[in-house]
């Protein structure tokens, strides 16, 4: 005879054997488990509408780093814009048509979506930013001083702001940069008639552009684009590129002024108040505890990346740049524009991660061409 405890683990696993096998032929719910939803795919295919004056800069690094680390292709200026102010044109491409579809599309222009889908694929995904026209307009002011007439005839901004007609004429040259600077890049209807056409204008904008980021939220930004994106974890660690020396004195001149320029900028605030509510949604969406814990993660690796990549572990003026391959682009009669400057001693593999970090945009898109198209 078999010992009692045996027998007794024979019976049970007779009885389990039996009810699996039930359940197998009934179709219980404790057989059939729905299977796991499939991995998403990351996005290869992406434009990017970089409005001016709104941390898109950094944002470039990121699509430069991604496109560059992965042999994506990039449409690119002949020089370092789209014809801008111009609307964007497909010839405007290095490459076009013969080089069409790209991968990556992500440089200065104003926007024009029928031109646009001739060099970029059917599935690309489309995202912009947006900037709160209260330090938008000043940062426009100090940084376009030479560029704008509007900017440039005016003594100050608290002057510009007391009487902007005195001072602006509309399609003077460069004035597109003085009112309404986010509504234009957009490629909007720059005087609209009614309250309809503004609806209708932003009406097109949510139908293109499934995700547009704001400035004054950056990094919960980058972590809802990594997410729509579907890229891995650190593929949008960044640094703040394209920052100012005046930066403190500028945010307080343009706290005072925040009034006066959001009514200036009308528009502009229509929009931005139009997609901060659907930023939010989204954050919503996607878990506002879990934004906040992936926020924390990117802060915590960038501040690591810097202490080991950078010079001060921040941004540094450009005389203090010796590598003159990082020195950003000072505009004519702005303030002048903070760059970086690597640490000593790098071993080879972080030295070329670091410098990829730390290159200005303009240097970087020189770099992708010569991938591309080889020495001019």
């Amino acid at each position: 005879m078999k010992p009692p405890r045996l027998q007794a683990l024979g019976v049970a696993l007779g009885v389990f054997v039996t009810i699996g096998f039930t359940l197998q032929l009934l179709g219980g719910p404790f057989w059939h488990r729905p299977p796991p939803a499939p991995p998403c795919q990351p996005h290869t295919h992406v434009v990017f509408l970089k409005t001016h004056k709104t941390g898109g800069s950094s944002i470039v690094n990121v699509l430069h780093r991604f496109g560059h680390g992965r042999g994506l292709r990039f449409a690119l200026p002949h020089r370092y814009q789209f014809g801008y102010p111009l609307p964007f044109r497909a010839p405007r491409v290095r490459g076009y048509p013969e080089g069409a579809p790209f991968d990556i599309l992500c440089h200065h222009m104003r926007f024009n979506l029928p031109e646009v889908q001739k060099v970029m694929p059917n599935d690309s995904f489309y995202f912009s930013i947006v900037r709160d026209p209260a330090s938008l307009g000043e940062s426009s002011f100090r940084y376009f001083r030479g560029a704008a007439a509007a900017f440039r005839n005016s003594p100050s901004l608290g002057q510009f702001l007391a009487q902007p007609t005195r001072f602006y004429r509309y399609g003077e040259r460069g004035n597109h940069f003085a009112r309404n600077l986010l509504w234009f890049d957009f490629g909007l209807p720059d005087r609209p008639k009614n309250s309809q056409e503004i609806q209708a204008s932003l009406a097109f904008l949510d139908r293109t552009f499934p995700l547009v980021l704001v400035a004054e939220h950056f990094d919960e930004s980058l972590v809802l684009l990594r997410d729509a994106l579907c890229w891995p974890e650190g593929s949008v660690d960044s640094f703040a590129h394209n920052s100012r020396s005046r930066h403190g004195a500028a945010r307080a001149s343009g706290a005072a002024h925040a009034e006066q320029l959001r009514a200036w900028h009308n528009l502009d605030w229509q929009l931005y108040l139009h997609f901060n509510s659907s930023f939010w949604a989204r954050a919503e969406a996607f878990g506002m505890q879990r934004l906040r814990r992936e926020v924390s993660r990117l802060r915590q690796r960038r501040e690591r990346l810097a202490r080991q990549c950078l010079r001060g572990a921040g941004p540094v003026p450009a005389h203090d740049i010796p590598d003159g391959n990082l020195r950003p682009f000072q505009p004519p009669g702005g303030d002048s524009v903070l760059g970086f400057a690597l640490r000593d001693g790098l071993e080879p593999g972080m030295r070329e991660l670091c410098l990829r970090m730390a290159m200005p945009e303009l240097q970087y898109k020189d770099l992708l061409e010569r991938v591309q198209f080889g020495a001019r």
